[in-house]
C-alpha cells in the first residue's frame, strides 16, 4: 500500500530553510515552501545528547563492533572518533583531487564486508574531467593505530558516467548487500531529467556492483537487445532523481530514499529492473510551477511507498536492526534537511505503514546506528551537532 503524505495529515507547522543556491532542485537550495508538520522532540521516545560539531559532515559510519565512528565532511576531511569522544584523528591518503563545489565534495563511507578481516572501507567523492564533474566510489584499506589512521591503496573502482557542468544531484550513497556479494551506488540525474530514463546513461539510476566494483553478474539490462552502453550492465533499477539514502531492512529487501523536485519525496522499496518514474511521473512539480504526471496504478513505473507533500528533503535513510528502542526494530529512518526532522516509517514487508517525525530544529544530513543500538545524527552545515539519541531513562 502505497501513502502520500501531506500537511494534513501531521501537526506542527515548520518554515524550510536551505542555504540557497541557483541549481534548481538541489538539496540545498530554497524554494520548497513549507515543510511537513511535526511533533516536538521534545515529546520524542528518546533522549539527546550532544558529542560535539563539524564543519559541512556529509557521513557517518560506525567500525563493527568496536564503537568507533567515521566521519567525512564535504569539503574533504575524514576523521575517526572513539566511542566517547576521548579522542579524534584525522584519517590520512583522502584523495586529492576532490571537487568542492555545489553539493559536490567527499560523500560517503561504508565497511567492506570482510572489514574485520582486511580493513577495507568504500568511500564516494566528486571529481572532474572529462568535460565535466562526476562522482565516483573509491576502495582503500583504513589503518588504525594509538594516535592515526590512515587509508593505504586507495584505488577507484566506479564512475558515475557521463560526467556532466553542474554541481547537483550526485547521490553517490552507497550499502553493501547483507550476503556482501554486492555493493549498491546511488547515481543521481545530475540536474539532467531525461538521462534517468536513458539506459545507455548512468545518471538517476541505482548501481549494482561487485565488492570489486565490476558490474554484478545477473543484472537485469547486461544483455538487453536496445541497449548497447557498458553501464547499462551496472544498472539496477532506473528512473530516479536524487537517491540520497539506501540501506537493506533486516529481511534482505533494499530501500532507498530519494529527494523529489516541488513535493513528492520519495522512500521507494528496490525492485530489480524497476523503473520509477523520473521525469516521466512524480508526485510533486517543477520549481517552476510545471506540473508533472502523479504517479498512477497504470503508468507502469513502480510508485512510492511513501511521498511526502511538501517535501521534507531527506538526506538519508537507516534501517534500524538494533533491540535498544523498543518495536523499532526493521523500521526506516530519515534525516530531513529542509524538514529539520528525523522522520521515522514502519516497514512491514513491502510496505510502510506507519510514520512519525520529530522537530529537531536543524538540517539533518545523516542517520546511523551504533553497536549498542543508539541512533546517531549529524546536523548540516557549519558548526553542525553530532547527536546521540537513547531510550528515556
Amino acid at each position: 500500500m502505497r501513502r502520500l503524505l501531506t500537511v494534513g495529515a501531521l501537526t506542527m507547522l515548520l518554515p524550510a530553510c536551505g542555504i540557497g543556491g541557483a541549481d534548481d532542485g538541489a538539496d540545498d537550495a530554497d524554494g520548497r515552501g513549507p515543510s511537513p508538520e511535526t511533533g516536538s522532540a521534545e515529546d520524542a521516545p528518546f533522549e539527546i545528547t550532544e558529542h560535539g560539531t563539524y564543519d559541512s559532515p556529509w557521513a557517518l559510519e560506525f567500525l563493527p563492533d568496536s564503537g568507533r565512528m567515521l566521519v567525512t565532511t564535504r569539503t574533504g576531511e575524514m576523521l575517526l572518533r572513539e566511542p566517547d569522544g576521548s579522542e579524534e584523528v584525522h584519517v590520512s591518503g583522502v584523495p586529492d583531487d576532490i571537487v568542492v563545489d555545489g553539493q559536490g565534495g567527499l560523500g560517503d563511507v561504508i565497511v567492506g564486508p570482510d572489514f574485520e578481516d582486511d580493513g577495507v572501507v568504500y568511500l564516494s567523492w566528486v571529481t572532474a574531467g572529462g568535460g565535466g564533474t562526476g562522482a565516483v566510489v573509491g576502495r582503500a584499506s583504513l589503518s588504525q593505530e594509538d594516535d592515526s589512521a590512515r587509508l593505504d591503496d586507495l584505488e577507484v573502482i566506479w564512475e558515475q558516467r557521463p560526467k556532466t557542468d553542474g554541481s547537483g544531484h550526485f547521490a553517490h550513497r552507497m550499502t553493501i548487500s547483507p550476503d556482501g556479494e554486492h555493493l549498491f551506488v546511488t547515481s543521481g540525474d545530475r540536474q539532467e531529467l531525461d538521462p534517468a530514463q536513458d539506459l545507455d546513461s548512468g545518471l538517476g539510476k541505482t548501481m549494482r556492483l561487485t565488492p570489486d566494483g565490476d558490474p554484478a553478474p545477473g543484472n537485469p539490462f547486461a544483455d538487453h537487445e536496445d541497449v548497447s552502453a557498458d553501464v547499462a550492465e551496472e544498472i539496477w533499477s532506473y528512473g530516479h532523481r536524487n537517491a540520497l539514502g539506501i540501506a537493506f531492512a533486516p529481511d534482505g529487501r533494499l530501500w532507498s530514499s530519494e529527494m523529489g523536485p516541488a513535493g513528492g519525496d520519495e522512500l521507494n522499496l528496490l525492485e530489480e529492473g524497476g523503473n520509477y518514474g523520473w521525469p516521466e511521473a512524480s508526485d510533486g512539480s517543477h520549481y517552476g510551477g510545471e506540473e508533472i504526471p502523479d504517479h498512477t496504478d497504470d503508468d507502469g513505473f513502480v510508485a512510492p511507498q511513501v511521498s511526502w507533500t511538501p517535501s521534507i528533503s531527506p538526506g538519508s535513510l537507516m534501517i534500524y536492526q538494533g533491540d535498544a528502542f523498543d518495536g523499532w526494530s526493521g523500521d526506516a529512518f530519515l534525516g530531513a534537511l529542509s524538514g529539520k526532522a528525523l522522520v521515522r516509517v514502519e516497514l512491514d514487508g513491502t510496505e510502510a505503514v506507519e510514520q512519525q517525525i520529530w522537530d529537531m530544529g536543524a538540517r539533518i544530513r545523516d542517520v546511523a546506528e551504533a553497536p549498542d543500538g543508539s541512533i546517531w545524527l549529524i546536523e548540516d552545515g557549519d558548526q553542525a551537532r553530532l547527536l546521540q539519541l537513547t531510550p528515556p531513562g
